[in-house]
């Protein structure tokens, strides 16, 4: 290894995000290589983020394990106060340092999908019950179908309600494909 570079790996667990104090991520088992190069008047640090970290279901509230694989590149140079612009970070000098966790953390946050549920059939049943129990539209409108056949019987399956002509010439282009 040359003096202009270094390389540090962490392991992320179960402690890591608990001590965080975050809701999104509740446990994980991710490894983190970070690579710090030093180059004119500045730090180059590329993060890979590689695991598996336990999120809820935004769908049945149970927990969702989610892959999570990131690379991610960074600028840090020292400076008289600390700032932050788009991939650039500057320390005030007599800092000298700067904690990465935070970073580690958003990198993988943000590596997530915005909708984060489980694959068809894999939602916890009796969540999704009570679900299309309360819900007003059909459980197909909205994205999932964890109904029975006593539920399609109610009414569940939006036959019997009226809609707009426009939305049914849409539909036909749909089922074209």
């Amino acid at each position: 290894m040359r003096q202009d570079r270094m390389e540090y790996e962490f392991t992320l667990d179960d402690q890591f995000f608990t001590e965080l104090e975050v809701s999104d991520i509740h446990k994980g088992n991710v490894e983190a290589c970070l690579t710090v190069r030093k180059a004119l008047g500045a730090y180059l640090l590329d993060f890979h983020i590689e695991g598996v970290v336990t999120v809820t279901c935004d769908r049945c509230l149970d927990d969702l394990a989610l892959p999570v694989s990131v690379d991610n590149s960074l600028k840090v140079k020292l400076g008289t106060e600390y700032s932050e612009e788009e991939d650039l970070i500057t320390i005030p000098e007599e800092d000298g340092f700067i904690n990465v966790a935070w970073l580690v953390y958003e990198f993988v946050a943000l590596s997530l999908p915005m909708k984060k549920v489980h694959l068809p059939g894999e939602c916890n049943e009796t969540m999704m019950k009570a679900l299309n129990e309360h819900a007003c539209v059909s459980s197909l409108e909205i994205g999932f179908d964890a109904r029975t056949e006593e539920d399609s019987a109610e009414g569940f399956s939006g036959v019997g309600r009226e809609t707009d002509p426009r939305w049914d010439e849409l539909k036909k282009i749909l089922d074209n494909n």
